[in-house]
């Protein structure tokens, strides 16, 4: 029986379900016509074909009664095939829709499915491939957005009162010793929140978990893109971390966690990937954005002759997205509103932000993309977050006021300090009082610096004091892919040993890069796993190890409790004293409503700090609770003479990273009192914190 269409309306974009049907929508300038396809079954063939016979401001759209959430769907657009100016249609290709909620699986290159061009012809992409693969890639599915919240809301955290977790959905649990029932899943994740509350952390920041394509070079050698920074789906939660029990459960599955999390306190950030796609060069697949107007949607070049065939690429990824067309940004921005309105996640970390704020100019924070997310209602209230560069330009410090960053400078200057390089001091000073250098001339404040020393793309923490060099060998690029610049130091051998004198100091480096992160004034990220020393034996670039070199080793967890109950207690202690969660700078001037300094920095004899000394490696300070920070970082014991204890207080040792595991951090109520009062011998490469009470 035929279906009953009609014109339906060009907004929303996407596919929206109703009581009578469903409304499609789909933009594209350039297409000469658009076929909607109707699916029952996956694999199967279209059970419905149905012309988009309206336009509206460049807006195909119809509406489909009867259809009801779970249907299958696809589009075939129509148009010139003219890649040397960047034309790419081809009407034998069934796309995805860019607003699909869900899709029904992994697109994978079956027999070569998903290119528009022929790879074997001399021509390559200029040549074009008429084979119908309607019935081999994943099909988008309506879905309905009715799920049970259970009243729970977002927590609202505030910047200055987070403790960051950087955690991948999967390799949180897919390890067999992980203990959960449904490990590698959104599911499995919820069951490790009672681990997430007894470290202390209020947020986590979700690896990409939007639908992702994995490259055809990486299924050759039969590995995945583990971290899933190639998006194809800006609206659709990842479907192979959900149980896969129907078509689009991962929606439902993803809510859950949400709304776990926020039971528990903790906020979901999530890490997004808008400045390019998995459809990669002029070489890569077909899927999407491309089949539907490339010229729109991506950043287009090439010589005089061929101006659009190629792909802009500041990612190093194959292309760029156009964040300086309307439509884009406008994808862009409904993207993510629905993961705010729909999803509830609290905020965003913007991979290769710099891409977003580029124009013909170069990069530019009052760049169209800034701009529309500052006014926006919904969006200028969350959490954002950039990681401020790409492969051309390097902004720490240069994003617009209502955005956050991380702090590459504090990772590199905590890193080569902690390892013992000299003529850091000033650096070093910048970067644990929150950074004004970079951020306190534009309005931000301290927590809009998102410190870390270590996060998913590079060494672990243990591989940072494990390892002199990268390890990358098993991702089969000769050794050659990821950084050489790592500021790393194994502490004598290379890799895993059993000399106790070097396992012991590597411990011990590592309490110290902890306490360095925990007690700067910003916001601290931890890198998930690092609490018990988990290990990548050396590869800083584990994006193609969807196996057990990235998941989680949960018997680290158990052999290493001391260190967790460490850091366990480091994260307590910010919560202890309020003065680690300032606001502001620390600037060494007086305290809001006191005459004392927020900070006073002295030397071992209590004189001002040598801030240019090259072979500076002890940084003493005193904070107005009073709290007392000695770090030496240096191979030489230091002798710190100590400021005089305000009226009535002694000096008392909470923390001193030299001692042995269960003296090294003593428990609250039950600081070491010193004697005597007036110095304190710093031992190498050590932390010391003293409090006044």
């Amino acid at each position: 029986m035929p279906r009953k269409i009609s014109a339906g309306v060009f907004y929303p974009l996407g596919a929206t379900l109703t009581p009578d049907g469903v409304n499609f929508t789909l933009y594209s300038r350039r297409a000469e016509a658009v076929e909607l396809l109707l699916f029952d079954d996956p694999p199967g063939v279209p059970t419905d074909v149905i012309r988009v016979e309206n336009r509206t401001r460049f807006i195909w759209h119809v509406f489909v009664e009867g259809l009801r959430g779970g249907q299958l769907y696809g589009y075939r657009v129509q148009g010139q095939f003219k890649p040397e100016i960047g034309m790419r249609f081809n009407a034998n290709k069934l796309l995805m829709d860019p607003y699909a909620k869900a899709v029904t699986g992994k697109f994978k290159n079956v027999r070569n499915s998903l290119l528009a061009y022929d790879p074997d012809s001399p021509l390559k992409d200029l040549s074009h491939e008429g084979s119908d693969n309607s019935r081999l890639v994943p099909k988008s599915i309506v879905v309905e957005d009715f799920f049970d919240w259970q009243g729970v809301r977002p927590p609202h955290t505030p910047l200055e009162k987070l403790i960051i977790y950087e955690v991948h959905v999967k390799g949180f649990t897919a390890n067999a010793n992980s203990g959960v029932s449904r490990p590698g899943t959104y599911l499995g994740f919820i069951e490790k929140i009672p681990y997430l509350k007894s470290l202390g952390v209020n947020a986590v920041e979700l690896l990409p978990i939007q639908e992702s394509y994995v490259e055809d070079f990486l299924t050759e050698k039969g590995l995945s893109n583990y971290w899933g920074y190639n998006t194809i789906g800006f609206f659709a939660p990842e479907s192979s971390y959900s149980t896969l029990s129907r078509p689009g459960c991962q929606v439902e599955e993803f809510k859950t966690l949400v709304r776990e999390l926020h039971k528990a306190g903790i906020e979901v950030i999530l890490d997004v990937v808008y400045n390019h796609t998995g459809e990669g060069s002029e070489l890569g697949p077909t899927i999407s954005l491309r089949g539907i107007d490339n010229p729109t949607y991506y950043a287009l070049t090439g010589p005089h002759a061929q101006p659009g065939r190629y792909y802009l690429n500041y990612t190093g990824c194959g292309n760029s997205l156009n964040a300086c067309d309307s439509a884009v940004v406008r994808l862009l921005m409904d993207s993510l509103r629905y993961w705010v309105k729909r999803m509830h996640v609290d905020g965003f970390r913007f991979d290769l932000a710099s891409v977003l704020g580029r124009d013909t100019s170069g990069y530019n924070k009052s760049a169209g993309f800034f701009t529309a997310v500052a006014q926006d209602p919904v969006l200028s209230r969350v959490k954002l977050i950039a990681e401020p560069w790409d492969i051309g330009t390097y902004q720490v410090g240069n994003f617009p006021v209502d955005w956050s960053e991380w702090n590459g400078r504090y990772r590199d200057a905590m890193r080569r300090f902690g390892k013992g390089d000299g003529g850091m001091l000033r650096e070093v000073g910048w970067r644990v009082t929150g950074s004004a250098d970079l951020y306190g001339d534009d309005g931000r404040s301290a927590y809009n610096s998102i410190n870390f020393i270590t996060c998913h793309d590079g060494f672990t923490l243990n591989d940072l004091t494990t390892y002199s060099q990268k390890h990358n060998e098993a991702n089969g690029e000769g050794n050659q892919d990821g950084s050489n610049d790592n500021n790393s130091w194994n502490c004598g051998p290379e890799g895993p040993t059993t000399d106790p004198v070097v396992s012991r100091l590597r411990r011990q480096l590592a309490k110290n890069q902890v306490c360095y992160l925990l007690f700067s004034c910003g916001t601290p990220m931890l890198l998930g796993g690092d609490e018990f020393l988990r290990t990548q034996y050396g590869n800083n670039n584990t994006y193609c190890q969807d196996n057990e070199l990235s998941w989680f080793d949960w018997d680290l967890a158990k052999r290493n409790e001391d260190f967790t109950d460490f850091v366990r207690k480091a994260v307590a202690m910010t919560r202890l004293y309020p003065v680690l969660q300032k606001r502001r700078f620390l600037t060494g001037e007086d305290s809001e409503g006191s005459s004392i300094p927020d900070i006073a920095w002295f030397d071992p004899e209590l004189g001002p700090p040598r801030w240019d000394d090259a072979e500076g490696r002890m940084l003493f300070f005193m904070l107005d609770t009073p709290l007392v920070f000695l770090y030496n970082s240096g191979h030489l014991l230091g002798r710190a003479t100590l400021p005089a204890p305000p009226r009535g207080k002694r000096w008392r040792r909470i923390i001193d990273t030299s001692l042995p595991a269960g003296e090294d951090f003593a428990d609250f109520g039950k600081e070491v009192l010193l004697a005597p009062q007036g110095y304190y011998l710093v031992n190498p490469r050590s932390v010391v914190v003293l409090v006044g009470k």
